[in-house]
C-alpha cells in the first residue's frame, strides 16, 4: 500500500457512510446502485434503489419485466436512458450468463449502460477485483491531492487521474479503496468549503499546501445553458385525456407526455399545425392552462399548456384514464400537468 491508500482505508474503516447496498458483496445490487447514483444525489437514490430491489430483487426478475413496468419504477430519477440500458442489459446476462452478471471489467462493459467507472465499480465492489473507478468525487480528491492542473474532463487530465487512481490501489483492497475515495469526496473533500482540517490526505495535499484546493479540479468552461419554448395540449373525453408515448430511444425514451410542440413567440397560435406535424393530430385550441418550467442538464425547458379539443386522433395516441394516469410513466413535467388536470377534475379520479 501506498501512504495515500493506507491513509483512506483507516479512515474508510471508521468513517464509511452506511448505505443500504454497502456490505451486500452482491454484484447485482452493486450494479443497480451505481447507475441509480450516476448523476444523482445518494439521499435521492436510497428509497429508489429499497424500492427498487423489492419489485426486481435479481437479474431475472429485471430481464422479464416490462420495459412500461422498469420504467414506472425509475419514475423521477431523471435520466431514463439508465433504466432502458440497465433493463437490456438484464436481458443480455439472463440470456448470455446465466443470470449472473460478470466479474471482469471487460465483459462488464460491453453491456449497455456500464463505462469504465460503473465497470470497474461493480468489479471491485462486488466481485473482489483490483479495478480502480473515477468518479466526480474520486476525481476530486485526486485533484486536489496531486494539485492536477490539465483540465480533469479533458482527455489528458482524465488519463493523468485514471494513472493516479491505479497506481495507489493497493492489492486484495480494490472495492474498499475505491468506495474510500468515493465517501471522502462526498463528506470531506466536498467541491465548495472541503473539510480540510479533518481530512486525513490534509498533509499529503499539494493543493492544499499552495492554497488552491478550492480551483480543484479544473474544468473546462461550459457554454450558456438554452432555453426551449413548447406548447402542450390537454384533451380530454369522456374521463380520459390523450397521451402519447416517446420513442424508445433518445430523452424520455418510452415515457409518456401529453402531445407537444416546440414553438416560438405565439404558442396558442402554433400548437395546432406543430402537433399536427409531430402527431398527424388536428386540434382546436382553447384556454390556456398554465406554464411549467423543468431544467435538464444540457438546456431549459418552458411549457404553455392549453385545454383543447382533438378533431382527430391518430392510433399512434392514446385516451387513458385520467383516473389511471399514474400508471403510465411520464417525466417530471408531464407528471405535473396529469397532477394538476387530474385536481380540476376531481369527479373523474374519485373512487
Amino acid at each position: 500500500m501506498t501512504l495515500l491508500s493506507d491513509r483512506l482505508l483507516a479512515w474508510y474503516q471508521q468513517n464509511g457512510r452506511r448505505l443500504p447496498w454497502r456490505g451486500l458483496r452482491e454484484p447485482y445490487a452493486i450494479w443497480v446502485s451505481e447507475i441509480m447514483l450516476q448523476q444523482t444525489q445518494v439521499n435521492t437514490v436510497i428509497p429508489y434503489f429499497e424500492r427498487w430491489m423489492r419489485r426486481f430483487p435479481n437479474v431475472v426478475t429485471l430481464a422479464r419485466a416490462s420495459e412500461r413496468d422498469v420504467l414506472a419504477a425509475w419514475e423521477g430519477l431523471g435520466y431514463y436512458g439508465r433504466a432502458r440500458n440497465m433493463h437490456k442489459a438484464a436481458m443480455i446476462v439472463h440470456e448470455a450468463y446465466g443470470g449472473m452478471l460478470p466479474g471482469e471489467v471487460k465483459s462488464l462493459r460491453g453491456l449497455p449502460g456500464i463505462g469504465r467507472y460503473t465497470a470497474a465499480a461493480i468489479a471491485s465492489i462486488g466481485f473482489g477485483r483490483d479495478a480502480a473507478a473515477l468518479d466526480g468525487n474520486m476525481r476530486r480528491v485526486l485533484a486536489r491531492v496531486f494539485n492536477i492542473i490539465e483540465f480533469a474532463d479533458s482527455p489528458a487530465g482524465e488519463k493523468e487521474l485514471w494513472d493516479l487512481a491505479t497506481a495507489h490501489l493497493p492489492a486484495g483492497r480494490g472495492g474498499d479503496y475505491n468506495q474510500a475515495l468515493m465517501d471522502l469526496g462526498a463528506t470531506v473533500c466536498l467541491p465548495r468549503r472541503p473539510l480540510c482540517s479533518v481530512c486525513p490526505l490534509s498533509d499529503l495535499c499539494e493543493a492544499r499546501a499552495l492554497g488552491v484546493q478550492a480551483e480543484r479540479p479544473l474544468l473546462k468552461p461550459r457554454p450558456p445553458i438554452p432555453t426551449r419554448v413548447h406548447a402542450a395540449a390537454v384533451m380530454v373525453r369522456g374521463g380520459a385525456v390523450l397521451l402519447a408515448r416517446r420513442p424508445s430511444s433518445g430523452l424520455l425514451g418510452g415515457l409518456w407526455e401529453f402531445p407537444n410542440a416546440r414553438v416560438g413567440a405565439d404558442p396558442a397560435l402554433e400548437l395546432p399545425p406543430a402537433l399536427e406535424a409531430a402527431y398527424r393530430l388536428k386540434v382546436r385550441t382553447g384556454p390556456a392552462l398554465g406554464t411549467f418550467r423543468h431544467a435538464y442538464t444540457h438546456f431549459k425547458v418552458i411549457v404553455h399548456v392549453f385545454s383543447c379539443q382533438a378533431e382527430s386522433a391518430p392510433e399512434n395516441l392514446t385516451w387513458a384514464a385520467v383516473a389511471s394516469l399514474a400508471d403510465y410513466p411520464m417525466g417530471k413535467l408531464d407528471r405535473q400537468i396529469a397532477a394538476w388536470t387530474a385536481s380540476k377534475h376531481p369527479s373523474l379520479v374519485a373512487p
